[in-house]
């Protein structure tokens, strides 16, 4: 009995020691390991990506709801078509151009035609699903750009406009922020598109404006929306996609997401609530235009912070951001 019970201590002593010298070797491989691609994380992107994409028709019932009635097809084809023009140059040059690697102003073309973008990880997403969510937010930005010229601009022109914009301007600045480039070298923050989206295409939403100029009717005659309850379910359509923008900005199933998931409900709710007010201050009848704009508002202002602050937060910027967008409404008026 104490001769297997010395063999037993001495086995156990070898293995012990082998352990202790495998460990730091199988620590040092896992955090060499590749990252792997998590069900969850895809799962969620998955949604949001469907989310996002639908933003783009919710935009197209917003802006054809205020326009009259003989340009409600038009307008809203200004949407749907970003779909197509601006999604496929997205596959074919726009995503290499904002997410391979290049210098500081913009990614070069080994991605072209989605060479190499596979199943392999990007983080813990398939790779092909990443262009596809960020696709989605090209899409988005394009379309967003006709509020400015709805009425006056040849649909035509308008689809070159906005087919070369999505490949020379919005990808370029994609790869400053998102891509390694120069703005994302200085550290800076833009959670789910504050300044590759929204800044981007209201920049070019205004010059867009005013190389088209004014419309010959206004100010002689009133130019009223067609139809409100088309707006208010454009608005509201973009409000639930807007949860596959911000919070799958995070890029996976993670408390990171929870926070931008809830940051984009409170932010919008409070700028309506503002709003509300102040319509009912200025004209004692709150509008259901006005509601809607508020939302949107609300949203663009929670865009870039969705990820980076408190809820309580969310409810301040909100409130904040009714204030000058309802004043520069009524400077415009």
């Amino acid at each position: 009995m104490s001769t297997a019970r010395h063999t037993i201590l001495k086995n156990a002593f070898v293995l012990g020691m082998v352990g202790l010298v495998a460990c730091p070797d199988v620590a040092s491989a896992q955090a060499a390991a590749p990252p792997a691609i998590n069900q969850a994380d895809t799962a969620w992107m998955l949604v949001a990506t469907a989310l996002v994409l639908l933003m783009t028709p919710a935009l197209a019932f917003f802006y054809g709801g205020l326009v009259r009635s003989k340009n409600a097809l038009n307008t809203m084809m200004m949407s749907f078509v970003s779909l197509g023009f601006v999604g496929i140059l997205w596959a074919l040059v726009g995503y290499s151009l904002a997410f391979s690697t290049g210098g500081p102003w913009v990614g070069d073309l080994s991605r072209m035609f989605l060479h190499g973008v596979n199943l392999e990880p990007q983080g813990t997403i398939p790779h092909v699903l990443f262009m596809a969510y960020q696709g989605t937010f090209a899409i988005i930005t394009a379309a967003l750009i006709s509020g400015a010229i709805v009425e006056r601009m040849r649909f035509s022109i308008y689809v070159l406009f906005i087919s070369l914009w999505a490949i020379f301007v919005y990808s370029p600045v994609a790869h400053w922020v998102w891509g390694g480039g120069w703005l994302a070298k200085w550290g800076a923050l833009d959670f789910a598109g504050g300044t590759v989206v929204h800044v981007n295409a209201a920049v070019a939403a205004l010059v867009a404006a005013v190389l088209v100029g004014k419309r010959q009717e206004y100010p002689s005659s009133s130019l009223l929306p067609h139809s409100v309850p088309l707006t208010l379910l454009g608005a509201g359509l973009l409000w639930f996609g807007w949860f596959g923008f911000n919070a799958g900005s995070a890029l996976a199933a993670s408390p990171i997401a929870g926070l931008a998931f809830v940051t984009t409900m409170l932010a919008p709710a409070a700028t309506l609530l503002v709003w509300t007010f102040l319509d009912a201050f200025r004209s004692r009848k709150p509008t259901a235009v006005g509601a809607a704009t508020a939302i949107v508002v609300g949203l663009v202002a929670i865009t870039p912070a969705a990820g980076f602050i408190s809820p309580m937060s969310a409810i301040a910027l909100g409130a904040i951001a009714a204030v000058p967008s309802y004043l520069a409404l009524m400077v415009r008026v």
